[in-house]
C-alpha cells in the first residue's frame, strides 16, 4: 500500500521541476553577468590603453609641430629682414603700386572676387614696393604655418588609429 496519494506526488514533482528551473535560471543569469562583466572590463582596459596611446602620440606630434612652426616663423622673419636687400630704396621710389594691384591682392587674400577695376590705373598713395613684398612674405609664412598644422593633424590621425 502506498502512503502518499498520486495528486500529492504530482504536486511534489511539479514543485521539484519549478525549483530546478529557477535554479537553472539563477545559475544562467550569474554566468551571463560574469561574461558581461568580463567583456566590460576588457573594453575599459582597451579604452584606457587607447587613451594612453593617444596622449603619447599627441605629445609627440605637438612637439614636432611646434618645432616645425618655429622653423617656418624664423625663415619668414629672416625673409622680411632681407626685403631692403632685395627691394632697395631706389626701387621703392621708382616703382608705383597701383590701386588695381592692391585691390586684386586684397581680394585674393580674402578669397573673394575683386570689386570693379574703376581705379586700376591710379597709383595707391604711400604704398611702397617693400610694403607689398612684406605682405606677400607674411602671407606665404602664414600659408606654410597652415600646411605644417595640417601635416601634424594628419600625422596624429595616422598614429592614433
Amino acid at each position: 500500500m502506498n502512503l502518499i496519494a498520486w495528486p500529492y506526488r504530482l504536486l511534489a514533482l511539479a514543485a521539484l521541476c519549478i525549483a530546478l528551473a529557477g535554479l537553472g535560471w539563477l545559475k544562467g543569469a550569474s554566468h551571463v553577468q560574469a561574461q558581461w562583466d568580463a567583456a566590460t572590463a576588457k573594453q575599459q582596459q582597451a579604452h584606457a590603453q587607447a587613451q594612453t596611446r593617444q596622449a603619447e602620440t599627441t605629445i609627440q606630434v605637438v612637439t614636432q609641430y611646434v618645432d616645425r612652426i618655429q622653423v617656418v616663423r624664423e625663415k619668414g622673419d629672416t625673409l622680411i629682414q632681407e626685403i631692403p636687400v632685395y627691394v632697395p630704396v631706389q626701387a621703392d621710389a621708382a616703382c608705383t603700386v597701383h590701386r588695381g594691384f592692391v585691390s586684386l591682392h586684397d581680394a585674393a587674400a580674402a578669397g573673394e572676387l575683386p570689386q570693379s577695376a574703376r581705379d586700376a590705373d591710379a597709383p595707391a598713395e604711400g604704398l611702397a614696393l617693400s610694403a607689398v613684398a612684406a605682405t606677400v612674405v607674411t602671407n606665404y609664412q602664414t600659408c606654410h604655418e597652415n600646411a605644417e598644422q595640417l601635416r601634424a593633424l594628419q600625422d596624429w590621425i595616422r598614429q592614433t588609429r
